[in-house]
């Protein structure tokens, strides 16, 4: 499969041969199963603490004869704690259980549960190739919202020495996503409780830029709205196929397709 590579006027130059991991069949099911694998292993385990509603005494017996119990006081088995007494009598109030004050929870969370979903090395890396072959699928982009008019999008090398955001916006738009910056440049608010939870607002994905190697570009656009970047080495499902849905509109670096064939990337 062949593939012409821009400048950063947006004009074609050259063909380049696409490796073989870009003819990869479309499996939407083993993308969706390595996105969500990826995302179980990002998963901050949490759990109440094991001593939680536990940190202070209490006793009430069932024995009729014992002075500290509750036969023949008409009150229910609740554990309690003695505040004060008198004799025999005592001033207690109810803890511990979960029906009362400060008392622990019924079933909390579990802080030892394993989230981690589990996906063999095997299948990572055909979903992986699946998701990299979906982005020369003009269909699959389309579906996810973007805009372009050409799929895949390959630039030469000099776009990785970009030093500013103007400068890649501007070669952007030269390659006719103006619209799709635009797209990715919205943001709603959020419905729901997420409002006052660090998450106000709804932003939508836009273009994922893959370069060769660590380089200026990556300071230069990581503050683009919606544009992601990444070495071509960092590669994964999540980036690729976001919300485990593949197509995601992605722009690659002549090295970073030279580098993928070089290397064997995520080849069988």
């Amino acid at each position: 499969m062949k593939a012409d590579i821009l400048n950063l006027e947006g004009k074609k130059t050259k063909s380049i041969e696409l490796p073989s991991q870009f003819e990869e069949e479309y499996r939407p099911d083993l993308i969706k199963r390595a996105v969500l694998a990826k995302q179980s292993h990002d998963r901050q385990p949490y759990g109440a603490s094991p001593e939680a509603g536990m940190r202070h005494s209490t006793f009430v017996s069932k024995r009729r004869r014992k002075y500290r119990g509750c036969y023949g006081k008409g009150i229910a088995r609740t554990p309690r704690k003695i505040m004060s007494r008198s004799g025999t009598q005592m001033n207690w109030v109810g803890a511990r259980a979960p029906n009362t004050v400060g008392g622990k929870r019924a079933h909390p969370p579990k802080a030892e549960k394993d989230w981690d979903l589990k996906i063999n090395a095997t299948e990572r890396r055909k979903a992986l190739r699946s998701a990299i072959a979906a982005t020369t699928d003009k269909e699959l982009v389309k579906k996810r919202g973007h805009i372009s008019a050409t799929v895949p999008i390959i630039i030469e090398n000099a776009f990785e020495s970009l030093k500013k955001a103007k400068e890649v916006k501007e070669i952007l738009k030269k390659l006719g996503l103006e619209k799709e910056l635009k797209r990715s440049a919205k943001k709603t608010i959020r419905a729901g409780k997420g409002k006052g939870r660090g998450r106000k607002y709804v932003k939508k994905k836009g273009p994922l830029i893959v370069m060769s190697k660590k380089c200026d570009l990556t300071k230069a656009a990581k503050n683009i709205p919606g544009v992601d970047l990444t070495e071509v080495k960092c590669l994964n499902t999540e980036l690729l196929a976001p919300g485990t849905h593949a197509g995601r509109l992605t722009i690659w670096t002549e090295d970073a397709i030279k580098k993928m064939d070089k290397e064997k990337l995520f080849a069988k």
